[in-house]
């Protein structure tokens, strides 16, 4: 019962910005649970390695290189996926950009329409193009990737902020919508993650030190820290949960 409650056989995966960091520990743990996974991200022969090295561990998975901010990109995607294997069953909107780090007095209008474009409106042309087909094959699981930066104020990437803060409104209404169609929608919020995306962070040892003081777990997250409740998220174990925000950050914010 509990291997059953937890598996993903049988489902197709598209997870986007899946070829390292948080969005490969995702693919790597759904293809684990049985799961055929879409690795995409913006470099097609990095999408191929990471597609190749989980067909060589048994698992399925194609690689569709894709920029997300471009709409005709997404299209071929959603359509590659579904003349390849027919479905998709869960969809992790993960790749996501901050090109900027300053105050928002300073943020120029083009880090801004980028920050916004890749982080919320792609989001957004992504998940209409694939909840209906979710819809039609009697329901799915779609996983937004949100930041604890959406919740708590901060005076260096506050647009990235807003955009995150964004997506976990979009993840709200998209359940409400969707939900009578048995689409679940759900969003987690990572805290600091060891990643590409907080690199400058991990190779300073006093700030990270400093962080991993001011929280409560004592240590930064890894990237399956993020990826077992992406599983969680996406299996029959949450079955009654949509519209959600997880907050996975050590206890950052309630500190």
């Amino acid at each position: 019962m509990m291997q059953t409650l937890f598996s993903l056989a049988g489902k197709v995966a598209l997870i986007t910005g899946s070829t390292k960091g948080i969005g490969l520990s995702i693919a790597e743990h759904y293809a684990q649970a049985g799961a055929r996974v879409v690795i995409s991200s913006r470099k097609a022969e990095v999408c191929e390695q990471v597609a190749e090295s989980l067909i060589a561990r048994g698992y399925e998975a194609i690689a569709i290189p894709c920029h997300i901010g471009d709409k005709k990109q997404l299209e071929a995607l959603v359509e590659r996926t579904l003349s390849t294997w027919g479905q998709i069953d869960i969809l992790v909107c993960n790749a996501a950009t901050n090109p900027v780090y300053g105050p928002l007095s300073e943020l120029s209008d083009d880090a801004w329409d980028k920050i916004m474009d890749t982080n919320v409106k792609s989001t957004f042309w992504l998940c209409n193009m694939v909840l209906p087909q979710m819809a039609a094959i009697g329901g799915g699981s779609v996983i937004l990737l949100s930041s604890i930066a959406a919740i708590k104020g901060n005076d260096k990437i506050g647009c990235y902020g807003m955009s995150k803060a964004a997506e976990a409104a979009l993840t709200r209404n998209l359940a409400v919508e969707w939900g009578p169609k048995n689409v679940r929608v759900n969003a987690i919020a990572p805290g600091i993650v060891v990643t590409d995306f907080a690199r400058a962070l991990v190779e300073d040892p006093k700030r990270k030190a400093m962080v991993e003081n001011q929280t409560p777990l004592r240590r930064l997250g890894q990237p399956q820290d993020i990826a077992g409740i992406a599983q969680f998220l996406a299996c029959d174990a949450s079955a009654y949960m949509t519209g959600q925000l997880l907050v996975a950050d050590g206890g950052t914010t309630i500190s």
